[in-house]
């Protein structure tokens, strides 16, 4: 076998889904996929359309293909059967996401908050990265962390979704 690339590029359309849903992906063949070697089921990367800024995704099986689901932000100016021009690099990051900083300042200041997080799987911690990484105050990023945490701890290293929702409403102090 050759040896793995880390970045691949190649021409796509990006397709709109059939059955009314709105989502937008871009379909990749197995022989791109291929070409980084991968070992297990998770196939993470960071994609880039025409040049625009990358984003962190996973590579989803469907069939004979794999595919990326393109958001709304990354799809601006582009419409459903737009031929495309992706850049794709593994993603060899830890998470799969940037660990927001104020995070990382929490579990490093509470060991069984960090124990917890870390007993997650790599799912649930890219998604709670993920609701992390969203607020734009610090603040709230920091209020959000010890909620968090302390959801975990409460719960015996569970994610209670509807609870954690209620939980990151309450008010800061």
């Amino acid at each position: 076998m050759a040896k793995p690339q880390k970045q691949v590029k190649f021409e796509t359309e990006l397709t709109k889904s059939t059955t009314g849903s709105g989502w937008h992906f871009l379909l990749v063949n197995k022989e791109i996929v291929a070409k980084f070697g991968f070992e297990g089921k998770f196939k993470r990367v960071i994609c880039r359309i025409n040049d625009g800024e990358g984003f962190q995704c996973a590579l989803m099986p469907w069939g004979d293909l794999f595919y990326i689901i393109v958001n709304q932000k990354k799809r601006v100016g582009l419409t459903a059967g737009d031929l495309v021009n992706v850049v794709l690099e593994k993603d060899e990051s830890k998470y799969g996401l940037p660990m927001p900083e104020e995070f990382r300042e929490v579990l490093d200041q509470d060991p069984e908050g960090d124990r917890l997080f870390h007993e997650l799987s790599d799912g649930k911690q890219r998604s709670l990265l993920y609701l992390l990484s969203k607020p734009k105050d610090i603040d709230v990023r920091i209020h959000q962390a010890l909620v968090i945490v302390e959801h975990l701890k409460v719960n015996d290293g569970q994610i209670i979704g509807d609870r954690l929702h209620e939980e990151l409403k309450r008010p800061m102090f």
